[in-house]
């Protein structure tokens, strides 16, 4: 049996504080487990006025010194066949979720969730935007993001031992 590939997306608004720093921390983190090759991982942000772009330096910075690359990362906007081609889009806060819900097709809006409905602290739903922060901003997005990052590994981990078991596909 071939194990079915997944496809994750994060996003926010520029996409080059949070998305990107959480498609490295979640890149990261699959390679180092038995998923590793079995999702494809991208970022994109909800507005484009960051296309092409690199992440912000601060990002780079905070992350590298955790040990994930964002580097060669480069900043782009959600496109219609981002609905179609991912199983998950996950957004860093609910203003990201409302704008996503409302350009996406209503068969695949279920697809549409918060990062840190897969994990973080208990008293914050939404990685705040640290655009406009300072290093420690910077820090706590990355936290954040980290935290809702092993949940979601550790559901999809679940999901796919599940499936292979089952042999089933995914109704998410």
């Amino acid at each position: 049996m071939t194990a079915t590939r997944t496809r994750v997306l994060f996003v926010c608004m520029g996409n080059i504080c949070r998305s990107p720093t959480a498609e490295g921390v979640f890149r990261g983190m699959v390679e180092k487990s038995r998923l590793a090759g079995l999702i494809d991982i991208d970022s994109a942000g909800t507005t484009g006025a960051h296309a092409g772009q690199a992440p912000d330096p601060r990002a780079i910075e905070v992350a590298s010194r955790r040990g994930y690359a964002l580097a060669d990362l480069r900043a782009r906007q959600v496109t219609p066949a981002d609905f179609d081609q991912s199983d998950y889009i996950i957004a860093m806060d609910e203003m990201n979720v409302r704008y996503l819900k409302g350009m996406c097709p209503t068969r695949l809006a279920q697809r549409i969730e918060l990062l840190l409905d897969y994990g973080g602290e208990e008293d914050e739903s939404e990685v705040p935007d640290p655009y406009y922060g300072s290093m420690q901003d910077f820090e706590h997005a990355l936290d954040l993001i980290e935290d809702g990052c092993e949940g979601l590994l550790e559901y999809l981990t679940d999901l796919h031992t599940l499936r292979g078991a089952a042999g089933m596909k995914r109704d998410h």
